[in-house]
């Protein structure tokens, strides 16, 4: 962690002025490596579907109905759980949300049927739901008011371990079959040990929360109006943004094996390709928001993939590869921009912002998957990725939301409408 300041009067982060805050470096680096330990054990589902699908001769639609079970899970739990924290803060809940996750991949590990792998599934929904809005709360304390930056690095620690399941699938779970999932428990170990130190201190930090409160007080408000309005904005970029996502992250590799008859470890490497851009995209979008503001980077990740996404139906795999990391880099430089321009919205209900937007996000990839699913059954693989080209075009709402000021170091506040 940051050294506390030096004088005889003890400081607390959200006590000191904004711009004279510290990021908490060791508290930000936690819970950053606790993400990534959490969306890798995600990802190992999404990763070893071509293997649930051999072994338990699964539909397109059932493949699509364990995305469903695990995200839907999290989807409905997530608003309750940060509405619920907002009122009263739960420090521990983060060890024991990452303990419900490795139950369940150790469940899938050994599951005899498909209906132990949903069951394996809505476990790890149940961890992601406790895991993510008090986290993004902390990384948002921990930030010493660069609300963006803070937001990119928790986002991007996401993003790796996204990335890293299917590269870990290839190397390991393909050779050694579905129990090789279970050797990863290790690391479910690791991230209760963080995510223990990071209670710790937010527990600590809990008494500075009357007086952040004050001070968010202060902030201009809008009236409840433009705000229901420019959540709903906020809301369709979403979907547009995870639908999409949905039918590369959970399709991807059959795409590629059905196209153009690559193998599923050679598959596996190029989901990893596309993952590993979005991860890289992700550390883009919130410090550049902090510099020049959120609404030109959410008009830009999302409408301006939209030529890239077009094509990608019609060209051939070295080309799709090229266009996959592109539309990865580009498309994932937007949450963190989108969640902290709704954290601006309401600073005094960070819990519930962020699990109504991580809950959002999380049904429609569930819900996108499924639908997806159920559609290439009825069509071909193939005609859903034409489909879907055109949701990035749904971007174009973007030029509805009020224009955000400059941000200050310390965030920056929401201004008027008028503004805009």
């Amino acid at each position: 962690m940051v050294a506390m300041s030096s004088s005889a009067t003890a400081v607390t982060p959200a006590q000191a002025p904004a711009a004279a805050r510290p990021v908490v470096v060791g508290v930000l680096a936690a819970i950053t490596s606790s993400h990534l330990i959490n969306d890798m054990m995600q990802s190992l589902i999404l990763a070893i579907y071509p293997i649930l699908k051999g072994e338990f001769s699964l539909s397109f639609a059932q493949v699509g109905l364990i995305t469903l079970t695990y995200q839907l899970t999290a989807s409905l739990f997530q608003p309750l759980i940060g509405l619920r924290t907002d009122a009263r803060p739960a420090p521990y809940s983060l060890p024991m949300g990452m303990g419900s996750t490795l139950l369940g991949l150790l469940l899938l590990a050994y599951a005899p049927n498909y209906a132990m792998v949903l069951l394996a599934a809505a476990l790890v929904g149940v961890g992601s739901a406790v895991f993510h809005p008090e986290s993004s709360r902390i990384a948002r304390l921990a930030s010493g008011g660069r609300h963006g930056l803070a937001q990119s690095v928790f986002q991007v620690g996401g993003n790796t371990g996204t990335a890293v399941g299917p590269l870990i699938a290839a190397a390991v779970i393909v050779p050694y079959g579905q129990h090789a999932v279970a050797w990863f428990a290790g690391a479910a170990l690791v991230g209760i040990a963080l995510l223990s130190y990071v209670g710790r201190w937010y527990a600590l930090h809990l008494g500075a929360r009357p007086v952040a409160r004050k001070a968010d007080a202060h902030a201009p408000a809008l009236p409840r109006r433009t705000v229901a309005w420019v959540i709903g904005i906020l809301l369709v970029l979403i979907f547009s943004k995870y639908f999409y996502i949905a039918g590369i992250s959970s399709y991807y590799t059959f795409y590629l094996i059905h196209k153009f008859g690559v193998s599923v470890q050679s598959a596996q490497l190029h989901l990893f390709a596309f993952l590993l851009a979005s991860a890289a995209g992700t550390l883009i979008g919130g410090p550049v928001g902090d510099r020049i503001g959120r609404k030109p980077v959410i008009w830009a990740s999302i409408l301006g993939v939209a030529p890239f996404a077009l094509a990608l139906p019609h060209v051939g795999l070295g080309a799709t590869t090229a266009l996959t990391i592109i539309i990865g880099f580009v498309l994932s430089s937007a949450f963190s921009a989108i969640l902290v321009y709704a954290q601006e919205l309401m600073p005094n209900r960070i819990g519930t912002v962020s699990g109504l937007f991580f809950g959002f996000a999380f049904g429609m990839g569930g819900l996108g998957a499924a639908v997806l699913g159920l559609l290439a059954d009825r069509t071909s693989i193939e005609h859903v990725y034409w489909l879907i080209s055109f949701l990035p075009l749904l971007g174009i709402v973007a030029a509805l939301l009020p224009r955000s000021l400059r941000p200050a170091i310390d965030g920056g506040t929401m201004p008027s409408p008028r503004q805009g």
